[in-house]
């Protein structure tokens, strides 16, 4: 390889189609398999998924670093503002992966509804020998409520709507761009509604967001789906609240510590777990990667990137 090529390192797991790329253009290192200490000052770009965690004493490490290029949507494990001072381009790969975490979403939702993995169960075993599979939730028509409207939030309302499901939303301001309901405080959201979906940013902002106290409005009869954060959810007040029976069940995609999934939430039978796979599909991890790499590309050649973050736009 031409020792022209830029020399990046790659902070966490990233698709194959984005390390196939990478490996293509650019001298690429491991961020734990680093020897020569002389290559942390040829370093020019860090490259990570959406759990990358690059704080500003790791960037420090690289005094050369001009990008970190995010494959996901979600970086609220970029020290940004550090990134900013440094003059360092942050960007995500936004928009491409909408489609999927919507349709995750709904999946999520008929799955607490309609207890369909439980029914998986039934079946399997042969319980049904004994006598019917209990009566469940029916999803049309209910009354919808959606914790952030940008991309993915108004991609679900729209398939929420073909449920014919009365939907309203809370984000930190009312959109003009929609006609859904809009309610000013999650709590307040919770009480109305008899699902939930959380799909707003991780971060500081969001932490806990979804607490006891909404938890509790949303009550015994209530269900929340969380394809976010794990970091917007009390995750301990989740636990409790599907123990006791204070909300109906939950339907979640993502968690505190990933990939380490309490023992707790796992035992319980009125919540539907998957791992962190809204956008896993073959065909949004290639637009991811290859929006990821056009990032970086348009970067080493001096040209405008394509989605920096937001904090990274002026």
């Amino acid at each position: 390889m031409s020792i022209h090529h830029p020399e990046i390192v790659v902070t966490s797991r990233i698709p194959p189609f984005l390390t196939t790329g990478l490996q293509e253009k650019f001298i690429v290192h491991e961020r734990d398999h680093i020897r020569d200490r002389q290559v942390f000052g040829r370093v020019r770009a860090l490259v990570g998924g959406g759990e990358a965690k690059i704080d500003a004493a790791y960037m420090a490490l690289f005094p050369a670093l001009e990008m970190i290029s995010v494959c996901g949507v979600g970086y609220d494990g970029i020290d940004v503002a550090a990134a900013k001072k440094r003059g360092i381009m942050v960007t995500h790969t936004p928009d491409v992966l909408n489609d999927d975490v919507a349709d995750l979403a709904l999946g999520l939702l008929l799955s607490v509804a309609r207890k369909i993995p439980a029914a998986d169960r039934f079946t399997r075993n042969a319980d049904w020998l004994d006598g019917p599979f209990q009566l469940t939730r029916k999803l049309t028509g209910a009354k919808l409520g959606i914790v952030g409207m940008g991309r993915i939030g108004q991609a679900i309302a729209k398939r929420a709507a073909a449920f014919d499901m009365d939907i309203s939303y809370t984000s930190r301001n009312p959109r003009t761009d929609v006609s859904y309901k809009y309610i000013a405080t999650p709590t307040a959201l919770a009480a109305e509604v008899d699902f939930m979906v959380v799909i707003t940013p991780g971060g500081a902002a969001t932490k806990n967001l979804i607490n006891a106290e909404v938890l509790k409005a949303l009550g015994p009869q209530g269900f929340l789906i969380n394809v976010a954060r794990g970091s917007v959810v009390d995750q301990a007040a989740l636990i409790e609240a599907l123990q006791k029976k204070a909300i109906a069940g939950a339907g979640l995609d993502v968690y505190v510590d990933e990939p380490n999934v309490p023992a707790e939430l796992r035992k319980l039978d009125n919540v539907v777990l998957t791992p962190h796979m809204a956008s896993g599909t073959v065909e949004t991890r290639k637009a991811m990667s290859a929006l990821a790499l056009l990032n970086l590309e348009l970067h080493m050649a001096g040209q405008p990137v394509k989605t920096p973050v937001p904090e990274c736009r002026t």
